[in-house]
């Protein structure tokens, strides 16, 4: 159940697939316009949406077989040029759903207890552990501008989380307000899409129980419910044709076109003679889409690929053995050797994931403060906090030199006090920065909403304009 990563124009597209059944079944990856074998992954196994393509460089994806301790998990991470060499990151549990952001900064992981998890794949850290569902976590999925972190969990329930703050300095230890929660599925959550809009985001959720609800998730607006006679099992989104493909319990996939207009209120659609397309024998597991196909996966161990235009099949694939839990769709070229060799830069380089979150405070160890725009590497500061223990080791040390005690025990804590209230003023600063976002965060949500005015209701904004009121007045007193 993973979207793909398309291709730019005019490549070639290959598609890679995986089981949650057994490691051995491995991850086979094959030319979608050849139908050719091109490698096969051969320790794989990862449950829905625990399989994707990050930076267009490495496939990451939550194993639920590993060698280690009962109860923990594994994240694998393959580099397309050495695709038989993964690299295990050890989890505090098992991670079911993945996502990462746009720009390949951020990964985040759901578990079966609820709890989630975000991490820095530049240099490893987990910035981020909290309960984020009373059920297990199956949907996780970025923003297109990776400002929301959108979860979901088997009890029907979607979270929308803004990334300042579950990043916020402030508040990095216990669970953040979500800033959404959308509540509407009677049944466990089967998949996650957002589609940029000019003036509100779409976000598209499917349940087994058979309906498929269309939000404006800056909002919460619940804008339109479309039900079926079928448990929706995957769903998938042609951007450019508009069309939102609906997998069914029964094998089958319903075709429709997306067509939502903003209104005052909700809109129920029930289904009627859609488009149905049939090839598989069992429940549809997966669903994807390229430039020109789609892409559909079953209980069954097939993989059909559907011309989106004569609605032909016009490609088959099996797994041999165990459902297809996740399908995505890659380049080809990043299979292939670099020229000449070269070696690949530090941009893509994916560092080894934290276990557990790296516990700082004002006198021990180095304190990082992760700049909240991650486009800017740069601007990151380090600050060395040394502890109390080195403070007496160095001023040991200069007694040994035959410096006097009291000299050097003056000069190590002026240094210090000196260290910490820089510190401190900085920490102060990027506080002030993070506000500052925060509001315009907010000024941005308000801007959606009354855009245009006569769409949205006056209790609406009435409860915007007292939510603004007292983010300020929290905002001024801290």
């Amino acid at each position: 159940m993973m979207v793909g990563v398309g291709a730019g124009a005019g490549e070639i597209e290959a598609l890679v697939a995986c089981s949650d059944k057994s490691m051995k079944i491995g991850a086979p990856m094959w030319d979608l316009e050849t139908g050719e074998k091109l490698l096969h992954i051969p320790t794989c196994a990862s449950p829905p949406f625990g399989f994707l393509c990050l930076r267009n460089r490495f496939l990451v994806a939550s194993q639920l077989n590993k060698h280690g301790s009962v109860g923990d998990g594994a994240i694998s991470v393959w580099n397309f040029y050495k695709p038989q060499q993964p690299r295990l990151n050890y989890t505090a549990e098992a991670i079911g759903p993945l996502s990462c952001t746009n720009d390949g900064i951020y990964l985040g992981g759901g578990a079966l207890s609820g709890n989630a998890y975000i991490w820095d794949v530049t240099n490893g850290k987990l910035l981020k552990s909290w309960k984020a569902h009373n059920k297990s976590l199956n949907c996780m999925l970025f923003s297109d501008d990776n400002s929301l972190l959108i979860s979901s969990s088997d009890d029907g329930m979607i979270h929308v989380w803004s990334m300042i703050s579950l990043l916020d300095v402030e508040e990095t230890r216990g669970s953040p307000p979500s800033l959404h929660c959308l509540s509407g599925h009677t049944s466990s959550i089967t998949g996650l899409l957002t589609t940029p809009n000019n003036y509100f985001s779409i976000l598209i959720s499917s349940s087994l129980d058979g309906t498929c609800k269309v939000w404006d998730f800056i909002s919460g607006k619940l804008m339109q419910t479309q039900v079926y006679p079928l448990a929706i099992t995957s769903i998938a989104l042609h951007q450019r044709e508009r069309l939102l493909f609906c997998g069914t319990e029964k094998g089958t996939i319903i075709v429709n076109k997306l067509d939502v207009v903003l209104e005052e209120g909700s809109s129920v659609v029930i289904g009627g003679q859609p488009l149905e397309l049939k090839g598989h024998n069992g429940a549809i597991t997966a669903l994807t889409s390229s430039r020109t196909c789609l892409i559909s996966a079953s209980e069954d161990c097939s993989i059909c690929v559907w011309d989106i235009f004569s609605w032909e099949i016009v490609r088959m694939f099996s797994l041999q053995k165990g459902r297809v839990t996740n399908i995505v769709v890659v380049s080809r070229s990043l299979f292939l050797p670099t020229p000449n060799h070269r070696k690949v830069s530090n941009e893509y380089y994916v560092s080894q994931l934290d276990k557990y979150p790296q516990l700082t405070n004002s006198f021990k160890g180095t304190t990082t403060l992760l700049s909240l725009c991650p486009h800017y590497k740069g601007i990151q500061t380090c600050v060395d906090l040394r502890s109390i223990d080195l403070l007496k080791q160095n001023i040991s040390g200069s007694q040994k030199a035959d410096v006097p005690v009291a000299r050097a025990i003056h000069m190590k804590v002026e240094k210090s006090v000196e260290s910490r209230v820089w510190a401190t003023n900085m920490a102060k600063h990027v506080m002030v920065i993070n506000k500052q976002l925060q509001s315009q965060l907010l000024d941005l949500m308000q801007c959606r909403l009354f855009l245009p005015n006569n769409t949205k209701s006056r209790k609406t904004r009435k409860k915007l304009k007292f939510f603004c009121q007292t983010q300020e007045e929290e905002n001024k007193k801290s």
